[in-house]
């Protein structure tokens, strides 16, 4: 059985951003790390030895990153989010919606891709597949991992800036 990459839907900005980040990685924050493993070893037995356990597990951590960089920029789609003036909800695109009586913002897409403190829905959520390609001033229904039938109406959909 075979799956299917995962694509990402990336501004340019956010795909060099994510570039620059994986040059570092594999770059001066791997051979720091290696260089602190080193040491640590040379510090004698390795089962007490604290710098040399966390030295291991930060290095996991950076290939792990690397590891998703990778395959998020082989797999990226880099664009430009749709213009306002479509009314259109797609990706890269800051959502106002109503649920409920309550207002909630957030940006459809990648949290990659946001430079700010806001919420991010993916497309493929639950929430983000019942409103790509809704307009604004369109009510939709979707499942939500409880059960329960919850009713969005589109109040804004703007390119994420």
């Amino acid at each position: 059985m075979s799956r299917e990459p995962t694509q990402t839907w990336l501004t340019q900005e956010a795909a060099d951003r994510l570039a620059a980040e994986l040059a570092h990685l594999e770059g001066p924050a791997r051979t720091d790390i290696v260089k602190r493993i080193e040491a640590a070893r040379a510090e004698g037995d390795l089962k007490e030895n604290g710098g040399y356990h966390a030295a291991r597990e930060e290095q996991g951590k950076i290939e792990a990153r690397i590891r998703q960089l990778r395959h998020m920029l082989e797999h990226a789609i880099i664009g430009t989010p749709p213009a306002s003036e479509s009314g259109v909800v797609g990706l890269g695109m800051k959502v106002t919606v109503d649920i409920g009586g309550d207002e909630m913002k957030f940006l459809l897409g990648s949290r990659e891709i946001a430079t700010t403190d806001i919420d991010v829905y993916s497309e493929k959520s639950p929430l983000g597949s019942a409103i790509m390609g809704a307009k604004i001033g369109d009510t939709v229904t979707y499942t939500a991992p409880n059960g329960r039938e919850i009713k969005v109406a589109i109040l804004e959909a703007e390119p994420f800036a």
